[in-house]
């Protein structure tokens, strides 16, 4: 398998594993990846989800230019009938927390993965590039319009037009990872901040993520009013009533979505 996916106490673990190949991507692995994203939209027992890479290079260096290529049915085939020139991660769009734990080189379609992450954490070795200008390409998995929207234009553009790497002191500057840390802690805390979201309250963890994401392309007026409505369905839930007794009884919360 070039994917491996495990679940503990709600916390799901995607691994892209090819590591002699940098874990970059083939037509295999997006199959497999693909199934994984579905298995974290669809399956309950999934409520925060961590995608890195296996072993201590990399988290994903992009497709592997080597094999196949992946629309070589042909450019409508891959765009109206996969779902999209983003297939690759058109599948991450949940209300569910996603995490990348960028262990290494993520490069081209690798960082456009945790591109569609609500946190990104990087190993203080961990380099960013979208390099598919070098061999006369472009990112067509979202990286030329989340990139600019997430962190400086200027360091984007230079990022997208020079193809070069970032590195990982360079990616917490722009504010592309929220954290670096030595390689050896980097697992250790994403699962510290994936059982730390698992502990809240579901439903206004997901509806959070909502208003954070689709405020975006809002007028700041119409977020406030979007806000204060799922506010207004959020207060009443079984959950926030579960929250405000365990609160006064100074007891860990039983929440069940609800």
């Amino acid at each position: 398998m070039a994917v491996e996916f495990s679940l503990e106490d709600h916390v799901a673990t995607v691994t892209l594993a090819r590591p002699e190949v940098h874990n970059a991507y083939d037509m295999d692995m997006r199959r497999e990846l693909q199934a994984a994203w579905a298995r974290i939209r669809s399956d309950d027992e999934v409520w925060v989800a961590i995608i890195t890479g296996a072993g201590e290079r990399a988290f994903c260096a992009g497709q592997d230019i080597k094999g196949p290529r992946p629309n070589a049915e042909g450019v409508a085939h891959g765009v109206f009938w996969r779902g999209g020139a983003d297939a690759l991660v058109a599948g991450l769009a949940t209300d569910k927390p996603l995490i990348a734990a960028v262990n290494g080189l993520a490069y081209g379609g690798g960082l456009e993965i945790a591109l569609a992450c609500d946190i990104r954490l990087a190993a203080d070795s961990a380099r960013f590039a979208l390099s598919e200008v070098r061999i006369a390409g472009i990112p067509g998995a979202g990286g030329t319009q989340r990139l600019p929207r997430l962190i400086g234009r200027s360091d984007a553009m230079r990022m997208l037009l020079t193809g070069k790497p970032m590195s990982a002191q360079d990616a917490y500057r722009s504010g592309l990872v929220s954290e670096i840390v030595p390689l050896p802690e980097l697992m250790p805390l994403a699962r510290t901040i994936a059982a730390d979201i698992a502990e809240n309250g579901q439903l206004a963890v997901r509806a959070v993520k909502r208003l954070a994401s689709l405020g975006l392309d809002m007028p700041l007026s119409h977020g406030l009013d979007f806000e204060a409505f799922v506010s207004g369905v959020i207060r009443e839930t079984e959950d926030i009533a579960e929250g405000r007794r365990a609160f006064k009884e100074k007891r860990k919360p039983q929440y069940k979505g609800r």
